[in-house]
């Protein structure tokens, strides 16, 4: 089915409108030199940056939420990130382009990430998202994605029904929530997509760059 043309669309952060990956491993080896541990190299943190501290530390420890030691680990990785939030971390090429265009189009924006708004609120000011017509965050609503209900407060807050909205993101969840929610879904293959080909999650398109994503409007339109 062609995309229909949106009133709003809401985006995830990491990996989809923030290349936050350099960041994020940034604080996982400060965790692992605080250790006496060498570095985890950075191209097997940046595919699991939008799991968060579950994925990062997944990879760089071996350790799942259920097992010892992971939840000590969480709490240190997280102050430490908080620390240093946005050193390194830049809007994806395009982004800003695909922003003024929605503008011009009289298209709403807005942000809706499973982060937990005590780094959400602290990050999207500081990399020029601050006028975001919404944010979401993981902690926002009683569930977080792939749970449509953070999609469903973003729209609400937007005063849009879903099905005027579209969702792009860089994880399969992302993907999931924007159908539960009744929205059109467009997968960021630009972003970090862990372990899993967008090709394989059902999205009603795929953007390799965020001005894909113009062309998808222009086209929908």
């Amino acid at each position: 089915m062609p995309l229909t043309s949106p009133r709003a669309i809401l985006f995830d952060l990491d990996g989809t409108l923030a290349d936050t990956a350099p960041d994020l491993a940034g604080a996982m080896n400060r965790v692992r030199a605080a250790r006496g541990l060498a570095p985890t190299p950075y191209e097997l943190l940046r595919p699991v940056a939008s799991a968060g501290a579950r994925g990062l530390i997944g990879a760089s420890f071996g350790l799942k939420p259920e097992d010892d030691g992971f939840a000590e680990l969480r709490t240190l990785f997280l102050n430490t990130y908080e620390s240093a939030i946005a050193i390194d971390t830049r809007l994806f090429d395009g982004i800003e382009r695909l922003l003024d265009e929605m503008q011009i189009r009289n298209i709403g924006w807005g942000i809706v990430t499973n982060k937990a708004a005590r780094f959400t609120d602290l990050l999207v000011p500081k990399i020029g998202l601050g006028h975001a017509g919404c944010v979401v965050s993981g902690d926002t609503t009683p569930h977080s994605k792939p749970h449509p209900a953070p999609l469903l407060e973003a729209a609400r807050r937007l005063g849009l029904p879903p099905e005027q909205c579209w969702y792009v993101g860089d994880d399969l969840r992302d993907i999931q929530a924007g159908r539960a929610a009744g929205m059109a879904t467009v997968a960021a293959s630009w972003g970090y997509c862990g372990h899993v080909e967008p090709e394989t999650w059902e999205a009603d398109a795929i953007a390799a760059s965020p001005l894909e994503v113009c062309e998808l409007i222009r086209a929908a339109s």
